[in-house]
């Protein structure tokens, strides 16, 4: 439960058809190895207690009361279990039937919430047996002779972690035009467990997916779904015990078809409610339900759910071409029309033979197809300085040679030497001076060759170097049209690979580019080797960029931010060296912002954008101790309690 985390399990246990006490047993058996696992929340199937397929048999109080003993012994055995528990069951109250589910932990049951919506078409006719909670409701339930809160109006809440807030609907309930999880999730509810009994047809599984996890998406919660199967009836229905979780859109976790047992993993509730509180549309929880209080001890939960260590770059599978074709042509069509809209007759670009310079050439190369213009109508500008190899100069040539773009060469050494001396600068010291003079002189020479061609300069700079402000103020941090600037590192380089496999006569040289070790080359190289390597500088771009994403995207804290790394990148960093580079990013991010502030235009494509026009709005004297004070603190302390 620590940082947001909630274990949740579906279970589908194999039942007897009105055999109640098996049922008991087989549920308890699942939520046993539920707690055995970790699970904090288990979510048990529709009638669960009796099986869905009783028909004319549930109204026989002979077992509707085996029914409430069975629940009564689930209740009493789990007595001992930090595991909230939610199992079907029909229930008599008021006089009328009711398809119920029952929230039990440790051994109390904390509420009963009726069906509202029965289906009662095709192969479905639970209105012959029961009752729907659409008519007016007792406000409490006689049951195990106790009474407890009864009604669609019930939210759980665990008092240690305040974002952990329980709804409950069965089976149809999704399925409708309005959906009761809508009234819970617009009241708080952070997870919503599904008890279902939905029997199998040909093409009804996606669908069912597609239904899960669209709600879990339109509400911006967990969902928990649990299926019916072993041991159900097959007179007219087969049941597959399908189970799903679900979080914000994402399926996190589903098991097979026709199966029965457990399948787990891990809802990030404080992920959630900081979604809905960064959605000026997500409503503030109202008090229209009442709130059920359970506590749960805090503990660290176990993670086994799949977190990428490459957050930003497209899931594999046949999607990932077409989420970067779709990148590509956000790029090129925001440089197009920036192009018409200043009325440039050339798109100026300064090509080193480095990753986004031949990403901004490639984003231009498409804006001027788009537009029916000759490719010449592009002027990259290569300008060889003190620090550049022949392999990336020969990469630079190579690239506009294969792309059929004008090419100038412009030797920067004698202008930037001049320079120097002008301002009485040793050229042997090589500080941070003596590169920036070559940045700034390059930007100079763009934007003067822009003027002198009527067009306008193409910047290069990435998102991922305006998070940590390695760009030169008014140097590379300054263009006209910015087309990288929402492009992250680790995207810029999926997305040259991509163009290298699209594309043979671009291939050779893109992937030369691949191999080239990231470098600004504005330090003396040794003979033809790159001497000055950004990431050894101000660290690995993989790791940034992962920082970038939870930091920006989702606004964790810090420590919570290391444990997905450490979670994340396994073996292949350490738990200090993520550390030292965390805090690496920290600082610069908090000590960079200015550049931020003045950034050009550019093209959001992706969910994090630092343009301080759009997604990011920071004080650019904002400090960063609170932040790195949180990295300081021992392991296991609250830095919210008020003990710190």
């Amino acid at each position: 439960m620590r940082d947001g985390w909630i274990k949740a399990a579906a279970g589908t246990p194999a039942v007897s058809v009105a055999g109640c006490a098996e049922n008991g047993a087989a549920c308890l058996s699942l939520a046993r190895e539920a707690a055995g696992a970790g699970a904090q929340l288990l979510v048990l199937p529709e009638l669960c207690l009796t099986g869905y397929t009783c028909g004319d048999l549930f109204s026989q109080r002979t077992l509707t009361d085996a029914a409430a003993a069975a629940l009564l012994f689930l209740a009493q055995q789990t007595a001992g279990l930090p595991l909230l528990i939610a199992a079907g069951l029909p229930s008599v109250q008021g006089g009328k039937l009711y398809n119920c589910a029952a929230v039990l932990y440790r051994g109390e049951i904390l509420g009963l919430i009726p069906k509202t919506y029965l289906p009662n078409y095709g192969e479905f006719y639970e209105a012959r047996q029961f009752t729907p909670a659409d008519t007016e409701l007792p406000r409490t339930a006689q049951l195990c002779g106790r009474e407890i809160p009864f009604g669609t109006d019930l939210l759980f809440c665990c008092r240690e972690a305040p974002e952990f807030v329980l709804g409950v609907e069965i089976c149809e309930d999704l399925w409708s035009i309005r959906p009761p999880s809508i009234r819970m999730a617009e009241a708080g509810a952070s997870i919503i467990a599904n008890l279902s009994a939905s029997d199998e047809t040909a093409g009804k599984v996606q669908y069912r997916r597609n239904l899960v996890c669209g709600q879990s998406a339109r509400l911006v919660c967990g969902y928990v779904y649990a299926g019916a199967g072993d041991g159900e009836s097959t007179t007219d229905m087969v049941f597959a015990g399908h189970r799903l979780i679900a979080e914000n859109g994402v399926l996190l976790a589903e098991s097979g078809l026709f199966s029965s047992g457990l399948t787990v993993s891990e809802i990030d509730v404080q992920r959630l409610y900081g979604e809905r509180q960064r959605m000026s549309t997500y409503p503030a929880a109202g008090d229209t339900m009442r709130r059920i209080p359970f506590s749960l001890p805090l503990s660290e939960t176990k993670l086994t759910r799949f977190v990428s260590s490459a957050p930003f770059l497209p899931a594999e599978g046949p999607q990932r071409a077409g989420r970067c074709e779709e990148i590509l042509s956000i790029q090129a069509h925001g440089l197009a029309t920036r192009l018409l809209r200043a009325g440039a007759k050339k798109a100026v670009i300064g090509v080193s033979g480095g990753l986004d310079s031949s990403l901004a050439l490639l984003a231009a190369a498409r804006a001027m197809d788009f537009l029916s213009r000759p490719r010449t109508d592009i002027l990259a500008i290569t300008m060889p300085c003190f620090g550049t190899t022949s392999r990336t100069l020969e990469n630079a040539r190579g690239l506009c040679r294969a792309l059929g773009v004008s090419l100038r060469e412009i030797p920067l050494g004698k202008a930037v030497r001049g320079h120097l001396r002008d301002i009485g600068h040793d050229e042997a010291i090589h500080d941070v001076t003596y590169e920036n003079a070559q940045a700034r002189e390059r930007t100079q020479v763009l934007m003067d060759a822009a003027n002198q061609a009527g067009g306008i300069v193409v910047g290069t700079g990435d998102l991922s170097e305006l998070a940590l402000g390695w760009a030169t103020y008014n140097g590379d941090h300054m263009s006209m049209y910015g087309v990288n600037a929402s492009v992250p590192k680790t995207l810029v380089r999926y997305l040259v690979l991509h163009e290298a496999e699209r594309e043979p006569s671009l291939s050779a040289v893109l992937r030369d580019i691949l191999d080239t070790p990231v470098s600004p080359e504005l330090l003396p190289a040794d003979g033809d080797a790159i001497l000055q390597r950004t990431e050894d500088l101000v660290g690995p771009y993989a790791l940034h960029d992962f920082f970038l994403y939870y930091v920006i995207r989702w606004g964790f804290p810090p420590r919570k931010v290391l444990r997905l790394a450490v979670y994340a990148f396994g073996d292949s960093f350490g738990q200090e060296e993520i550390l030292r580079w965390l805090r690496v990013f920290y600082r610069r991010f908090f000590a960079q912002q200015f550049k931020r502030s003045c950034l050009p235009d550019g093209p959001k494509v992706g969910s994090v954008s630092l343009s301080p026009r759009g997604d990011w709005r920071m004080p650019s004297d904002a400090s960063a101790a609170l932040w790195l004070r949180e990295l300081d603190e021992p392991e296991g302390t609250d830095p919210g309690s008020p003990a710190c």
